[in-house]
């Protein structure tokens, strides 16, 4: 059996004529009929680095995405950076500008900076990616009834409120958080529940490097209320060992929302509590 890749005795010879005739317009097959060829392989070495016509392609899709890889090419990005750019698989690249040069090596810091906008371009359509499947989900969810507020309520509390132990005796409803999302829905419950505001206590809980006074302020604003009317803060102090990554302007500590005379309202959380896990369980 002849060996495909033993180069035709007459390669020098058919090289020019193949790329002439490629140059000329031909398609593959009308090269292989004009100079009786039967081995795709040769035909392959003989036409390398000579671009098909136009005529050849069949218009798609990618057209546009094409041209513009070999127009970056030219620029002397590389097969890495064009996928980044375009957002295409690499072997699509590298079909497309193959037949290009390869451009020139680059500096440390040339190729430092190409990759960095490369991995910002990245970055960014993570982000736009998340921020749509978070926009999508929230659409998902529309107005709560009633009975779907109380539910996420109970929920709420039993996953952040305090909750009494045979060892200590808390039967009272104190919640702690320092997700603002989380207050307001929270509110929202006790309201649902009928606890009168002047039954409802708050406090903050900071750490003693933050700035308490604007602490203050963003939480009375957050549960509509005076600063005045917030008990007296508790303030945390900070280990000069721990490194905090909670700090800065956007750390306004944690909102403690204790509710009085609760005693009652606690043990009836606890008991609807236990009836949703008894609801949610099916049989085997």
């Amino acid at each position: 059996m002849p060996n495909p890749h033993r180069e035709h005795p007459d390669y020098e010879s058919l090289r020019p004529q193949a790329v002439a005739l490629r140059r000329a317009g031909l398609s593959r097959r009308q090269i292989r009929d004009r100079l009786h060829l039967h081995n795709n392989d040769i035909l392959n070495r003989l036409l390398e680095g000579v671009p098909a016509p136009d005529w050849t392609r069949r218009p798609n899709a990618k057209d546009d995405l094409r041209a513009r890889a070999r127009e970056l090419r030219k620029q002397g990005l590389t097969y890495d950076r064009i996928q980044v750019e375009l957002g295409c698989s690499k072997s699509s690249v590298s079909l497309w500008v193959r037949d290009l040069p390869k451009p020139p090596a680059r500096t440390r810091e040339e190729a430092s900076a190409i990759a960095r906008r490369g991995w910002e371009a990245t970055l960014e359509r993570r982000d736009e990616a998340r921020r749509q499947t978070k926009a999508d989900a929230t659409r998902e969810i529309g107005p709560l009834s009633d009975r779907d507020l109380f539910l996420a309520g109970v929920a709420l509390y039993w996953a952040e409120g305090t909750k009494d132990k045979p060892y200590a005796r808390r039967e009272g409803v104190i919640f702690v958080n320092s997700d603002p999302s989380v207050i307001r829905l929270y509110l929202a419950w006790l309201k649902l529940l009928d606890v009168e505001p002047e039954r409802i206590g708050y406090r903050v809980m900071i750490h003693g490097t933050a700035d308490v006074a604007a602490a203050e302020r963003y939480w009375a604003d957050l549960v509509g209320i005076e600063v005045g009317a917030l008990h007296k803060s508790t303030i945390k102090k900070h280990n000069p060992k721990t490194v905090r990554k909670n700090v800065g302007e956007g750390y306004h500590g944690c909102l403690v929302i204790r509710v009085l005379q609760s005693a009652d309202l606690y043990r009836r959380i606890e008991g609807w509590w236990y009836g949703i896990v008894l609801g949610a369980e099916r049989p085997a």
